[in-house]
């Protein structure tokens, strides 16, 4: 499908508030709370979770402007890299997560209004693209945060 420079900011902007939202209600024991995950995978916290999402939007971003992999990422796979920013963000304090990741929606948001509407249509793609701004952040948030808070916290939160 091709995307609308519109709709794509749009997705992004309900996304991250989304997010956000849900973050910023996070007690200090729910950044500590494990992820529902295999247990050959790396022990992911709901910090480390967003973290994950943070590192991808920053990486679609710098494609996006025609960047290339920052050097210490080049030659890794997804994996690698997934396990390198845990390690990088898993001893932070949740502050620093939360900065990182208001920091980079400002980038993505500065990213996206540089491009042209005709960039955004120009071939067809995947209709959850760019994923990384959108579906990526909602599948972990949904799938591992709301998941590691249970759905009776987060129905409950909602209503605030």
């Amino acid at each position: 499908m091709r995307h609308k420079k519109k709709d794509v900011m749009a997705r992004t902007r309900r996304e991250y508030a989304i997010l956000d939202r849900l973050v910023t209600r996070l007690r200090a024991a729910d950044w500590k709370r494990p992820v529902p995950r295999p247990p050959t995978r790396d022990p992911w916290t709901v910090k480390d979770a967003l973290a994950h999402i943070v590192y991808w939007k920053e990486h679609s971003a710098r494609v996006f402007r025609g960047e290339r992999r920052l050097p210490e990422m080049r030659g890794l796979d997804v994996k690698q890299i997934n396990r390198l920013i845990y390690r990088r963000w898993r001893r932070r304090r949740p502050a620093e997560v939360v900065a990182w990741h208001r920091r980079v929606q400002r980038d993505v948001r500065k990213t996206l209004a540089a491009n042209p509407p005709e960039w955004f249509s120009r071939r067809q793609r995947s209709p959850k693209w760019p994923a990384d701004f959108d579906a990526h952040s909602a599948d972990h948030r949904r799938d591992d945060i709301e998941g590691a808070l249970g759905p009776g916290r987060i129905k409950g939160r909602g209503h605030r």
